[in-house]
């Protein structure tokens, strides 16, 4: 068992002592609310749990380009989500410091009927930025994302590369202290991931912390100090990133 009264050391960024995170499913899908109710109220609703996260300790420090790796259910989204502060653990501490800077999806906080000019105000709105704020960033925005004039034209018009041109471009057009990267560089093509690759060691040179997913072992190995490797919501392995990528790699092929 964890200790639960461990404290974050002084230069941390993310400390998480313990984590748990349980789901809460029903064993079968039921069409209607109302149809749920009723059978919840007969007793005829069988819930199922599991663990996402299982007892996760994490300590990242400042000025650190951090990877995650893991089989798709292994919990990254989950573990991301927790230090978003967008889901709450079921056990154990988190502390963050800092401002946060998410892009845990492909997408996340667009809308498709806007343009483009019109999603870089509404997500960096929802990101805490005002309108005079966003209004300066603007010309650097449309420089980094490179879309020209798709970026008058609404979001269901772009390729999955050109939607993550936009949500990288907007989430680093400010310099957060912690910037939150889920998949978002294996959509982009190889010169775009390079420029964001550019960005992201500038960010870590000015004191940012990077929390970065990908399936790509070899981004994990060129870009992160550190990683950690999860399987069905547990620690296997956290340390230096060529090693923990190894491992990953021997977890998914067997050599």
């Amino acid at each position: 068992m964890s200790n639960l009264t461990s404290e974050p050391k002084k230069n941390a960024a993310i400390f998480l002592n313990g984590v748990s995170v349980r789901y809460r499913l029903p064993s079968e899908k039921v069409a209607t609310l109302k149809e749920y109710m009723i059978r919840l109220i007969q007793g005829k609703i069988r819930i199922n749990s599991f663990l996402a996260l299982n007892n996760v300790n994490l300590d990242l420090e400042k000025g650190e380009i951090f990877g995650v790796l893991g089989r798709n259910g292994a919990g990254k989204s989950t573990l991301l989500k927790v230090i978003s502060r967008v889901l709450i653990p079921t056990l154990g501490r988190v502390w963050i410091y800092g401002t946060v800077s998410p892009l845990l999806e492909l997408g996340g906080g667009f809308h498709p009927e806007l343009t483009g000019i019109e999603n870089i105000f509404l997500n960096a709105t929802l990101l805490g930025h005002n309108r005079n704020e966003i209004q300066q960033k603007i010309p650097e925005i449309l420089d980094f994302a490179e879309l020209g004039e798709f970026i008058e034209a609404p979001l269901r018009t772009y390729s999955s590369g050109m939607v993550a041109r936009l949500g990288f471009s907007v989430a680093t057009a400010w310099l957060p202290d912690i910037l939150i990267l889920d998949e978002v560089l294996s959509v982009g093509d190889a010169a775009f991931a390079q420029k964001c690759a550019k960005r992201m060691m500038s960010f870590r040179q000015s004191g940012a912390t990077v929390l970065l997913v990908s399936h790509s072992i070899d981004t994990v190995r060129s870009l992160c100090q550190r990683a950690l490797l999860l399987e069905h919501g547990k620690v296997l392995e956290i340390g230096p990133a060529k090693e923990v990528s190894e491992k990953y790699k021997t977890l998914i092929f067997g050599t």
